[in-house]
């Protein structure tokens, strides 16, 4: 997941898990616990070719269907965190605007249910257990309307209220609540800007990898082009999205040929500046309109030090 709420997943069974017990395959598709991928069969919510699956140790074929949904359990709420680090850059009686650091992650999910930045916000803002309470959102992901993956920094918004979850998450989902990122991609970019319109889907190779794919989602990125660095030659861009898919800006880039700098999932570990986990992608802009005024909402964040310290000289980061 990167920036939808629901994990789904729909591929055909390639050879490499062949054999494998469906609980196993479905919790390395989906990048979440065999508990999780459990409780999916358990909820009827795992088929094979359309049919459901009744048995988790069920073996998989080359070739056939495998579809699945998972959700967060009600059992599974996040429980408050008030050692968790947050950086709050805007504070309002219906969200938050948080500076997420690059070694957090929003929500459990994925294998990490610790330290994340709803247990840490759920300390400090105890109207987000009611708000888990109404049903409108998940309970381990109360507020939530968007994420950031662990290796990207930079801002999230989390709604506080009923009011303020209905309207973000429905702007979240009209592609109105406007998201910019900063982006170090490898080699020189030809056009100072431009538009990558191209579905993304599962990988049918690796399907625990995005991919731009015939069968995927829409999803449309614009760039433009803000510095030219050499040695080694790279280009600072900053990219707005106009969809949200996982991992977005990072399969877009890698797919033109221009990876982010240190990515290893979708490019190469190639930067050692920067942590093993970390690439250079930072969440800078975020605007939306108030849930209650519908007045306009915009926050900037400047480039991180580990990031900036790549780009010396280069002005203007936290601008849209």
């Amino acid at each position: 997941m990167s920036e939808e709420l629901g994990v789904t997943l729909d591929v055909v069974v390639p050879a490499s898990l062949a054999g494998q017990r469906v609980d196993r395959a479905v919790a390395l598709l989906t990048d979440s616990s065999r508990r999780e991928a459990h409780d999916a069969i358990a909820a009827g919510a795992v088929s094979i070719d359309g049919v459901v699956v009744a048995k988790a140790a069920t073996t998989l074929a080359e070739g056939q269907r495998l579809e699945a949904t998972l959700a967060a359990a009600p059992d599974d709420a996040v429980a408050p965190d008030g050692d968790v680090v947050i950086h709050v850059v805007v504070e309002d009686y219906d969200f938050v605007v948080v500076d997420k650091e690059p070694d957090q992650v929003v929500h459990p999910g994925s294998g990490r249910r610790d330290a994340t930045v709803v247990a840490g916000l759920l300390a400090r803002y105890p109207q987000l257990v009611e708000l888990a309470a109404t049903g409108e959102c998940e309970p381990a992901r109360p507020g939530v309307v968007h994420r950031l993956d662990r290796g990207t920094s930079g801002l999230v918004v989390v709604a506080l209220t009923s009011a303020g979850y209905a309207s973000l998450s429905a702007q979240a989902s009209a592609h109105s609540m406007e998201r910019t990122y900063l982006a170090l991609v490898e080699g020189d970019l030809a056009d100072e800007r431009g538009l990558i319109d191209a579905p993304i889907g599962r990988s049918a190779r690796t399907p625990t990898l995005m991919a731009v794919r015939a069968g995927g989602r829409p999803a449309r990125t614009r760039y433009e082009v803000v510095a030219r660095l050499d040695a080694p030659r790279a280009t600072l861009v900053r990219a707005t999205l106009e969809t949200g898919r996982t991992h977005q800006i990072r399969v877009h880039f890698a797919t033109i040929g221009h990876p982010v700098v240190n990515d290893a999932r979708y490019g190469h570990r190639r930067d050692r500046r920067l942590g093993e986990d970390r690439f250079f992608l930072h969440a800078s802009s975020l605007a939306f309109a108030h849930p209650r005024t519908g007045a306009s909402v915009r926050v900037t964040s400047p480039l991180p030090a580990d990031l900036a310290a790549l780009v010396p000289g280069v002005g203007g980061l936290s601008e849209s």
